[in-house]
């Protein structure tokens, strides 16, 4: 029952800029984002690794531009989307060369634009039209590097708030020094925390439940210092 009782009031959260972690890591990436419309033939890729915050800055953007939301599976007409921003998620897992040719094509046509996110950079990406080989060669590219402890602390916190704990300062900590620095890490922790809390008798999510996933007879060290 309890755990149903949890499982009922996770909620997924919208997305805010000022909940997004800017480091030095990552700052340089927020500020291309932060450049459009000037973006060159207007299109930027947001490259990076699962839980580095791609999902957040794109989604963010889409919001406050009001762009077209499509993935490497929509189906949708190019009609709909010409002249006006587009945001194509997952854009490397893409099988359509010729959505992708239009797509950026259309980008640098009036009130047009196009951001990619992808864990890869375009200049990898198989394609098998030369004129999309040549556009994705010459995609402008903001990368977002593997999280550093600012990131991965915003992206623990967040995942919290999805399922309505509130950690502490100490158990923040503890998992920074603890816990590998990716998104699917974050995520872990926080699903065995969150699981183990509900199972029996409810019991706080604290550092004294983390160490029985991450230590072993207290002997296991820190990741981080």
């Amino acid at each position: 029952m309890n755990r149903q009782l949890r499982f009922e009031l996770r909620r997924a959260l919208p997305f805010r800029r000022e909940e997004f972690a800017v480091s030095p890591n990552n700052a340089e990436a927020v500020r291309l984002l932060d450049t459009w419309p000037h973006w060159h033939a207007g299109c930027l890729a947001l490259v990076g690794p699962e839980g580095s915050g791609k999902t957040h800055l794109a989604r963010v953007w889409a919001e406050e531009v009001g762009a077209a939301l499509i993935g490497a599976r929509t189906r949708q007409s190019l009609a709909a989307l010409e002249g006006r921003p587009v945001l194509f998620e997952d854009a490397d897992r893409a099988q359509d060369d010729d959505l992708l040719f239009h797509l950026i094509n259309m980008a640098g046509g009036d009130g047009g634009s196009l951001l990619l996110t992808a864990r890869t950079l375009p200049s990898t990406w198989p394609a098998n039209l030369p004129d999309l080989r040549s556009r994705l060669n010459a995609v402008t590219v903001a990368e977002l590097p593997t999280p550093d402890g600012v990131i991965l602390e915003g992206v623990l916190r967040k995942l919290f708030r999805e399922r309505n704990i509130e950690p502490s300062d100490d158990l923040i900590g503890y998992l920074l020094k603890r816990i590998e620095r990716s998104g699917p890490a974050a995520l872990a922790i926080v699903e065995q925390l969150d699981e183990a809390a509900a199972e029996g008798e409810q019991r706080p999510v604290s550092r004294a439940l983390a160490r029985q996933f991450l230590e072993i007879d207290g002997e296991t060290p820190d990741l981080f210092e």
